[in-house]
């Protein structure tokens, strides 16, 4: 017999990086298909969701078509989150290093991230914040960006996005909140409800007071300033 043929084989250098190289392979190319299959199927549950249930909150989502969403809600969007939404091409580099300085001085983080990366991450990953996620995050959005285009982004930012405990997407809180779907939002409405996209589970689009009400009117104040301004026009 051999003894060659009985001898286990060694963990080399070469072996190892080939294992790496096959892993990163496949991962690139599972997750361009995962994107590529969104770019036409609306995702049926997310990581974000799923920890929800998982906590008891349920899952209450809805689906709307961005053509069928009142433009107000994608214009508040980009009033409150990201005006240089049509600008772009996923990071804005800007925003992060006004983020930057702010964080250094600040007590409360406040995030540079864009609405592409904020898609990224509600449709593709899971809450909270590590290196590897924002890594992950910043992958994703070069795929969306370049496979679905802005319209989609919004279409599934809008869908996706949390807008009260266990609800999910604008059409769901625009029933939640005004017991109307969100094909017809007036300015106010649309402002309430995108400023609890920060704190859905502490926020509501009823009454709001203090902070949220004030968040709420500037965000109200914005919608026409990004209509009249053309910062819209990459999803009309």
């Amino acid at each position: 017999m051999d003894a060659t043929a009985t001898r286990p084989r060694r963990f080399t250098l070469g072996r190892l990086l080939r294992w790496l190289f096959k892993a990163i392979l496949g991962f690139v190319l599972l997750s361009v298909l995962w994107v590529a299959i969104y770019r036409f199927v609306p995702p049926p549950v997310t990581f974000t969701m799923l920890a929800g249930a998982i906590d008891g909150r349920g899952i209450d989502k809805r689906w709307m078509p961005l053509s069928r969403i009142d433009p107000n809600v994608a214009r508040a969007a980009i009033g409150a989150e990201d005006a240089r939404f049509c600008a772009h091409h996923g990071f804005d580099f800007g925003a992060i290093q006004q983020a930057m300085k702010h964080n250094e001085r600040a007590k409360r983080i406040h995030g540079g991230s864009t609405i592409s990366q904020q898609t990224a991450k509600n449709v593709f990953l899971w809450q909270g914040r590590s290196y590897l996620r924002k890594g992950l995050e910043a992958w994703f959005t070069l795929l969306i960006e370049t496979i679905w285009g802005k319209h989609r982004i919004m279409e599934m930012y809008l869908n996706v996005a949390e807008t009260g405990i266990g609800t999910y997407g604008v059409d769901a809180g625009a029933l939640r909140y005004f017991h109307h779907d969100a094909s017809r939002m007036s300015a106010t409405e649309a402002a309430r409800l995108v400023a609890v996209f920060p704190l859905p589970k502490v926020r509501g689009a009823v009454a709001p007071v203090g902070a949220v009400r004030r968040y709420g009117n500037r965000i109200a104040a914005r919608i026409g300033t990004v209509q009249h301004g053309g910062y819209d026009r990459c999803i009309r």
